[in-house]
């Protein structure tokens, strides 16, 4: 039998098209608008952003100010009934409650429970407090808006492990009063002012978050301190047992709407507040 034929090896071999890359592709394909989403499904989209952000939406844009039922004077107040708390108090938080006659701060994480009265430009709040906590730590709010910590002046004793005690003004973690003088006496050097006020400086603004620091005494654990806090004019002081404790002399005091309310609070402390009383000096 006779063999078959191989192949010539010069035959021609096929070849296969050649293929054209994505980037040629690309060019030679003519732009198309993306198809847009039909109307239907952007509401629906919107009408979900709207609805899963409502609780801020409430708290930035439609909450109205704070109640405000009672006048001043005020008190003084015993806290021997339970339902006061709710009928002359308001908090976004906490577990504010009356125990034996007395007002409990549980640890509140900064939520104040704050007076439904507006304070006068002029005024002298008083209260007894306590701490069992040992890290001391009995705090209040003044002048703030009723609603949100930190939206006034934050008074302190015996704050980050009875280490330190605060004047604060819109921030208990702002600049010292110290850190800010200092920066307008350097103001003052580089545009050679007559002085180094630090309004004229331009170091304090009505916006200026800051805290006058000083450590007169730490908080005794167990023990009651009767607390007087008044402002006249500009000047706010700071009253424990009798005696001055702390003092700050605002450049621009808070005062006015958003600015009137006087409120308890703690962080982690456990405190005992009673006796309050709000008298227009």
């Amino acid at each position: 039998m006779g063999q078959p034929k191989r192949k010539e090896k010069d035959e021609p071999m096929e070849t296969a098209a050649p293929v054209a890359s994505s980037t040629e592709t690309a060019a030679k394909a003519p732009w198309e608008r993306p198809t847009a989403l039909p109307r239907a499904s952007i509401a629906a989209i919107v009408g979900a952003v709207l609805v899963f952000n409502l609780p801020l939406i409430h708290y930035f844009l439609l909450r109205g100010e704070p109640a405000a039922t009672l006048t001043v004077p005020y008190g003084p107040q015993t806290f021997d009934a339970p339902a006061v708390v709710e009928t002359d108090f308001w908090s976004s938080g906490g577990m504010w409650r009356t125990v034996g006659g007395e007002l409990l701060s549980p640890g509140v994480k900064n939520n104040p429970l704050w007076l439904k009265a507006k304070l006068p430009e002029n005024v002298a709040v008083e209260f007894d407090v306590r701490s069992t906590s040992p890290e001391g730590d009995i705090k209040c709010e003044i002048f703030g808006d009723g609603s949100d910590h930190a939206s006034g002046y934050v008074l302190i004793h015996g704050g980050w492990n009875n280490s330190l005690s605060i004047i604060a003004r819109l921030d208990e973690h702002g600049a010292s009063l110290a850190a800010l003088q200092a920066e307008a006496g350097k103001v003052q050097r580089e545009k050679n002012l007559p002085d180094a006020d630090l309004v004229k400086t331009g170091v304090f603004r009505e916006n200026t978050r800051m805290r006058v620091e000083a450590n007169p005494y730490p908080v005794t654990i167990g023990k009651t301190e009767h607390w007087r806090v008044e402002r006249r004019g500009s000047l706010l002081t700071w009253y424990i047992d009798g005696r001055e404790f702390m003092r700050f002399d605002d450049p621009l005091p808070l005062k006015g709407k958003g600015h009137d309310r006087f409120g308890f609070s703690s962080w982690e402390a456990q405190l005992y507040f009673d006796n309050l009383t709000v008298t227009p000096l």
